[in-house]
């Protein structure tokens, strides 16, 4: 039976409502999840004005309660965590271990058809009767969603709270994978991480657990440079807003690492004119990272890559849910990652605005939106 529900909806200039929809059961692939809470980050704040109307919201946890005839792997009842990279696993790139970069099934990658044809994409959801996409194929801003089934991996642990779950689904996997997966950062290496929000957050503790011997933070905001410490960093620098593309930081950043800059640099601001700002990081032959998804063109001096700098732009962290996401639980129930002290305010759907403008005042490492 079709489910009524409340939901988040972006009207596509700016503004969201939150309005009734109805969610339809589940066709031979699909599964139905009721939300328990859902992860806010700017990528939500940025989709109010992608010019369409859809549902809000890519990270998300729940539990099942509807699957279609031919899911065999996931149950009712079984508490699970939404990924928004849902893999086909027969295209080129599934095969070829790059399940995050699916061809048929990505909402990003261009050449995908991000299955548009499929029902959980066009016909899953109806909004004053007609169908609504929802944000990156699963829309977790509702207290409903119906998704692939290779949209959801299971919560084995007992004791991590649905808040806890909802933020592995994006920012903790975009920067624990981009430090683990994508840039494999080694043993006594050392790190710089631009921006510490949830991302930068996620980097610093991908580096930790990577074994790094530094771990540099760098931001704007004193208090988040606090944060940065508790969860790993080894020094921080205090960034101006003057300081051009962190040009004055970099020098910081050199005179740490014995004059010739970090081994690694992960950009996470989100702030398009620092896209080149890790390869002033970076010593000869080291590794820039833009792990803030920045899709604008920008000016680069080709200096900054003087010489032997590799610049990587990895998507969700190069993540393979079924394998990454139980690593990262196995992790946190170890008590080496902290996901629940990455959660500075819990709120209701009612509540969105204000979570989204803490968000934007750079008050919350992770807000969160709860379900009852």
């Amino acid at each position: 039976m079709p489910v009524n529900c409340k939901a988040a909806v972006a009207l596509g200039n700016g503004n969201f409502t939150i309005e009734d929809i109805v969610v339809n059961e589940p066709h031979a692939d699909e599964v139905l999840v009721a939300i328990k809470a859902a992860g806010l980050c700017h990528t939500d704040y940025d989709s109010l004005n992608w010019g369409k109307p859809l549902i809000l919201g890519h990270e998300g946890a729940g539990i099942v309660q509807a699957v279609g005839r031919d899911v065999k792997d996931i149950q009712v009842g079984d508490s699970v965590i939404l990924n928004w990279a849902t893999p086909c696993y027969n295209c080129f790139q599934c095969n070829s271990g790059n399940q995050h970069l699916c061809e048929n099934n990505s909402p990003v990658v261009a050449g995908s058809n991000g299955y548009t044809e499929g029902h959980a994409h066009l016909g899953g959801s109806l909004w004053n009767g007609n169908p609504i996409e929802r944000s990156f194929n699963i829309g977790t801003l509702s207290e409903y969603t119906l998704v692939k089934s290779s949209a959801v991996v299971k919560n084995l642990s007992a004791g991590m709270s649905f808040a806890s779950a909802s933020i592995i689904s994006c920012g903790i996997m975009t920067g624990y994978g981009s430090v683990v997966n994508s840039a494999k950062v080694k043993p006594n290496s050392s790190v710089v991480v631009l921006g510490t929000g949830g991302v930068g957050l996620s980097v610093i503790q991908g580096a930790k657990l990577s074994k790094a011997s530094m771990i540099i933070a760098i931001d704007i905001n004193e208090h988040r440079l606090d944060m940065a410490k508790e969860f790993g960093a080894t020094n921080v620098i205090l960034a101006a807003k003057e300081d051009k593309g962190l040009l004055k930081a970099a020098e910081a950043v050199k005179s740490l690492t014995e004059g010739r800059g970090a081994d690694y640099a992960f950009e996470c601001t989100a702030v398009p004119e620092l896209g080149a700002a890790p390869l002033a990081m970076v010593r000869n032959a080291g590794t820039a990272v833009q792990v803030s998804g920045i899709e604008q063109e920008i000016t680069v001096d080709m200096n900054l890559f003087e010489w032997d700098k590799i610049y990587m732009n990895p998507l969700y962290g190069g993540c393979k849910p079924q394998e990454d996401f139980p690593k990262i639980i196995e992790y946190y129930e170890s008590g080496e990652l902290r996901l629940d002290e990455m959660i500075t305010q819990t709120y209701t759907l009612h509540q969105l605005q204000d979570a989204f403008d803490d968000m934007l005042a750079g008050k919350n490492a992770k807000g969160v939106i709860l379900f009852d």
